[in-house]
């Protein structure tokens, strides 16, 4: 059992704009705690007189100020307890603050650059390497996704639905049993065998979340989430099992209603945020005061789900992320307040160890049958029915394996009943006669041979035995040479058909299986294929699905989709990681090359060592003299050579594993920027057509526009690029319709899209 308080630690947000110097200070002393002051402004105050604090002061496990990198709090938070998490304690790591503040950057990371992933990815990172490591366990991995939104639980990774919004997702239930646990009912469970994997299931639970636009923050998660890894170890022949779970949540960001004015939609979203949050701290305080005998942990849906995590059997981190600008002076105080509180708490994290359930049932099973057993000898209860053939077959079964068996205490265990046993000594007793019976019939064959045979004189027979061996011993090392030799050509005419073949691929491997020793080789577009292969159409199939993309579009669509496409914000963005992929891509392919080209030279030195072998054997017979026990010169510097090549391989090869990591993630991000782009591009399409629509007079009844049957001028204008010179100035009531609804609101939307776009880039 392991005692500790909550640990907290605080990250101070980069400003965007140039920060007032003297509004907080850090203060880390190596042998003080440290401590964050946070001091209010002069002009904060109203009139001449101020009573009121300047400064504040709060400790905590470590500060983490604005220039603080993603990989410095992954190795100060989280890997901690992802260590704990394997050794089988619970974990959980959970990020609080206001809207704004940095807390999805903090948890899941930022969708740029493959250096701002944030902590879940970087601990499903962490987690695998270690297990795949550690070979002396069976692990077992598996992934859910919760949100709670307006107090509603939705399964992020539900099978079983293809979601277009988030009422469409299954809805999770809380249910408790006798014993206090915590159930949740429709939260699906998904087995994680590898890092990609587990990344594609956070991809497609990260697709569903609630993401609004607010006055404090452009993308703000308007729900909180919980994603919880399963892990459970046991070794093999081992009774007991052990189980970990690590809870990593996002907190939705507190705000004040008042200050940002939001309505509508965002402001009932903002009452269920600060109610939930408000349940919590309500917790957090109960928890801290002493002698308190009822916990609200069932006010809400968020502090049900964390109740181990809130004084109970985990061990617990909390992230307070901080926006230290004047205007949220305040809320930054007020975080820090509830981290102060939070601290206080203390869990009590056990070893989540247990009997594994399959062999408890077994064992209760076999004590069942022998209590049977004995009930009936004490009894005296008489079977008088016959054995069946399948128990005469598991019996002789039973009474080989006992004859075989070689340890001399072994038993045979066939129950109480008197049936079985006297089937048993009727069963040996066969056996043994049919032994004697064999004995017999072939001793009279034996002796009649061994008269047959002429003695031999002792002298002569250990001569010609000498002389026999001494020949069997040259023969054996005139074939052995002659089998180096000739599999020294067959390698040489394999290795010169071999390299033709790369030649005329053009291709080579860079994931060579096993270590640089191995023989065998993969070609590098086969592994990189493969890799693709194995990705790719997860990723296109989930992007058909989120997106809804239509797999033909009018030409009209197309063209508006290119020109948003270009002019959207995150064009650049997608585009630098194209380029930033093609340059892992290369890379990797080059690191393929001269991995094989290691593999290859790691071969024919070793050959070179193995001939040198047999060379100075055969010398040693020929001439009759000793071959010497130490390696000569030359094998001295083949074995350096052979050392530096491994180290080599093996750096490279590092080297190769840290690249497809990042290239899978930065197709994963490139994935994320397209399902955004597409949905967005989906909704300004639809409310252009809508808006054009109600508008334009060609659509109503009274003004009716007869069908054109020639669309010349039309295509011909709708072919045209975008420029200045080459599209007139043409009200929308004026264009000819086709007289299909579906094609006439794409044209008429299209045009609309296209006068907007030239309006905005000043063309007219």
């Amino acid at each position: 059992m392991v005692k500790q308080t909550i640990q907290i630690f605080a990250r101070v947000k980069p400003t965007v704009r140039k920060q007032q110097q003297g509004i907080y200070s850090i203060d880390e002393d190596e042998k003080l705690t440290p401590s964050l002051e946070i001091i209010l402004p002069r002009d904060l105050a109203d009139g001449f007189v101020n009573n009121k604090r300047e400064s504040y002061r709060f400790k905590f496990q470590r500060i983490f100020d604005q220039d603080a990198k993603q990989e410095t709090i992954f190795e100060n938070i989280a890997k901690p307890v992802a260590e704990s998490v394997l050794a089988g304690y619970n974990g959980t790591i959970f990020a609080y603050g206001q809207t704004g503040s940095g807390k999805t950057f903090t948890i899941t990371g930022g969708a740029e650059r493959y250096s701002d992933r944030g902590i879940i990815p970087r601990t499903l990172s962490y987690i695998f390497e270690q297990l795949q490591k550690d070979s002396s366990k069976i692990y077992t991995t598996h992934i859910s996704y919760l949100e709670i939104y307006n107090e509603c639980g939705y399964d992020l990774l539900d099978p079983r639905h293809e979601a277009s919004s988030l009422e469409d997702l299954p809805k999770v239930t809380v249910l408790e049993d006798p014993d206090q646990n915590i159930h949740l009912k429709n939260l699906s469970l998904h087995q994680a065998a590898t890092e990609e994997e587990a990344l594609n299931l956070l991809f497609l639970g990260d697709t569903n979340r609630m993401i609004a636009e607010t006055p404090m923050n452009q993308a703000s998660t308007r729900s909180h989430c919980i994603f919880t890894i399963h892990l459970s170890s046991k070794e093999p022949g081992s009774a007991t099992v052990r189980h970990a779970k690590l809870h990593l949540v996002d907190l939705a960001g507190s705000e004040r209603v008042a200050k940002t004015g939001v309505g509508g939609q965002l402001l009932t979203e903002a009452k269920y945020i600060n109610l939930s949050l408000h349940y919590l701290e309500q917790v957090i305080i109960a928890l801290s005061e002493k002698h308190r005998s009822h916990i609200p942990y069932r006010n809400s849906m968020m502090t049900s789900v964390l109740r181990d995590s809130l004084g109970g059997n985990c061990m617990t981190t909390m992230i307070a992320t901080l926006s230290l600008e004047k205007r949220n002076i305040d809320e930054s105080i007020s975080t820090c307040r509830f981290a102060q509180r939070v601290a206080l708490i203390k869990n009590e994290a056990v070893l989540n160890e247990e009997i594994d359930p399959k062999l408890m049932i077994i064992r209760l099973q076999k004590e069942i049958q022998e209590l049977k057993d004995e009930l009936a000898i004490v009894t005296g209860e008489q079977r008088t029915e016959a054995l069946t053939e399948a128990e005469l077959l598991q019996l002789e079964k039973l009474i080989t394996s006992f004859l075989e068996d070689q340890d001399p205490e072994s038993k045979l265990e066939v129950g109480t009943d008197m049936r079985k046993i006297h089937h048993c000594f009727h069963y040996l007793k066969k056996l043994l006669n049919d032994k004697k019976i064999h004995r017999q019939s072939t001793a009279p064959s034996e002796n009649k041979d061994q008269n047959c045979q002429e003695p031999l004189k002792e002298e002569e027979y250990k001569k010609l035995r000498d002389i026999l061996q001494q020949r069997d011993n040259e023969i054996n090392i005139l074939v052995n040479m002659l089998k180096k030799e000739k599999k020294k050509a067959q390698d040489a005419l394999h290795l010169s058909s071999v390299d033709r073949s790369q030649l005329s691929h053009g291709q080579s491997s860079p994931f060579p299986p096993g270590n640089p020793d191995g023989p065998k080789t993969l070609p590098f577009s086969a592994s990189t294929q493969a890799l693709d292969s194995s990705t790719s159409p997860y990723r296109s199939s989930l992007l058909h699905r989120k997106t809804g993309m239509r797999e033909e579009m009018s030409l009209g669509r197309q063209e508006a989709f290119e020109i948003f496409k270009r002019d959207h914000a995150d064009s650049v963005t997608i585009e630098d990681n194209k380029q930033i992929l093609k340059q892992r891509f290369a890379e990797a392919k080059a690191l393929g090359e001269s991995i094989n080209e290691a593999r290859s030279k790691i071969g024919r030195l070793k050959e070179e060592i193995t001939q040198r072998h047999v060379q100075q054997v055969a010398l040693g017979i020929s001439e009759n003299i000793p071959v010497p026990s130490m390696p000569d010169q030359l094998e001295e510097k083949l074995r350096s050579q052979l050392e530096e090549e491994k180290r080599r391989y093996k750096t490279m090869f590092a080297r190769l594993k840290a690249l497809k990591v990042e290239i899978e993630h930065l197709q994963l991000l490139m994935d994320k920027a397209k399902v955004k782009l597409q949905k967005e591009f989906e909704a300004w399409w639809a409310k252009e057509a809508t808006s054009l629509q109600v508008n334009s007079p060609a659509v109503t009844p009274s003004n009716h526009v007869k069908p054109f049957p020639q669309m010349s001028e039309a295509q011909h204008e709708r072919s045209q690029p975008l420029s200045n010179k080459s599209i007139p100035e043409r009200p929308v009531s004026s264009v000819p319709l086709t007289g299909d609804s579906q094609t006439d609101s794409d044209i008429l939307a299209f045009i609309k899209a296209r006068h907007n776009i030239l309006q905005r880039t000043g063309f007219q």
